[in-house]
């Protein structure tokens, strides 16, 4: 088995790989090609592909930690049957990595983070074997869309307070909408902050980025609510709500499905035909329950398995 590091160059392959790992695993494709691009050239990441002796793909697997904190992220994809092999090589290359980035990082220990669906035996075998315990699930969700009188191609604008007023959020208030996140973000159980530079250096990496599809939820002249969307699935006609946060005073009184319903709004009148998320199954806040109400249910659920990994190198 031969890896090694993978480029932009190598983007038609990987996108052939986890396709067919996607297939395997889920029953449909996951990727864009987009989505590819974002995430090798994303700071912070590495990827390698594994190849046989013949020169065939067999798997990818990259570490995603953008914002350099003490929890990095590993996704190994692999195709059906011979790609299994480069499992664990390929998890054994990303631990030694991490153990080198946390001491880059000055991280005396990281958390190291997998997911895995369920029916992806060999791959939780190989994740247990190296240390790996199951944490908690994680679910895709989804909803159909149409633009039909119940979601109007204009977000509505309540008159009367305290109802929210939904809008596009205004480039003066990225500063605002990064304090909402985090400090919304904080009442979850795997919160990590990063500095508001950061998070505008890792915005700005994003290939591509819909602003008016990134909304604020005005309360009494105040944000009380954020929604980012990301592009990823627009190429398979999919709006995608990347966060949502809505601060603790204000939950209860309907704002995050006031700003879910207005991207919803968005996305349908961009001929977008789904909208999608990722939701923490134990998330405190009531995330689930909220989808849920807005018409969204699991597509498919993932498990996530993480283990402590030193610093070294």
């Amino acid at each position: 088995m031969d890896v090694r590091e993978c480029t932009l160059r190598d983007v038609a392959t990987v996108l052939a790989v986890v396709t067919a790992a996607d297939i395997a695993a889920i029953g449909e494709p996951e990727w864009t090609e987009e989505e590819i691009v974002a995430t090798l050239t994303a700071p912070n990441n590495e990827a390698w592909l594994a190849f046989d002796a013949g020169g065939t793909a067999l798997a990818w697997a990259y570490l995603d930690n953008p914002e350099r904190a003490a929890r990095d992220n590993v996704e190994v994809y692999a195709v059906p049957e011979a790609g299994r092999t480069a499992f664990g090589p390929l998890l054994d290359l990303a631990l030694e990595r991490v153990a080198e980035r946390a001491r880059a990082a000055g991280h005396a220990e990281v958390t190291l983070r997998a997911g895995a669906v369920a029916t992806e035996t060999e791959y939780i075998a190989a994740l247990t074997e190296r240390g790996f315990a199951f944490r908690r699930r994680h679910a895709r969700m989804t909803r159909p869309l149409s633009p039909d009188p119940a979601m109007p191609p204009v977000p509505v604008t309540p008159s009367d307070p305290p109802q929210p007023v939904i809008r596009v959020v205004r480039p003066e208030e990225l500063e605002t909408f990064h304090r909402v996140l985090q400090t919304a973000f904080a009442d979850t159980t795997d919160f990590v902050p990063i500095g508001y530079a950061d998070w505008l250096e890792s915005v700005r990496a994003l290939p591509s980025i819909a602003w008016d599809e990134w909304l604020v939820a005005e309360v009494g002249g105040e944000v009380a609510g954020v929604l980012e969307s990301s592009q990823r699935g627009v190429e398979r006609g999919e709006g995608w709500v990347r966060n949502l946060a809505v601060l603790r005073e204000h939950r209860g009184r309907g704002i995050g499905g006031a700003l879910l319903r207005a991207a919803f709004a968005i996305y349908a009148a961009k001929g977008r035909t789904t909208a999608g998320l990722g939701v923490d199954l134990t998330n405190p806040t009531g995330a689930y329950h909220l989808y849920t109400s807005v018409g969204m249910t699991v597509a498919f659920a993932a498990d996530v398995y993480e283990r402590a990994v030193p610093a070294r190198g």
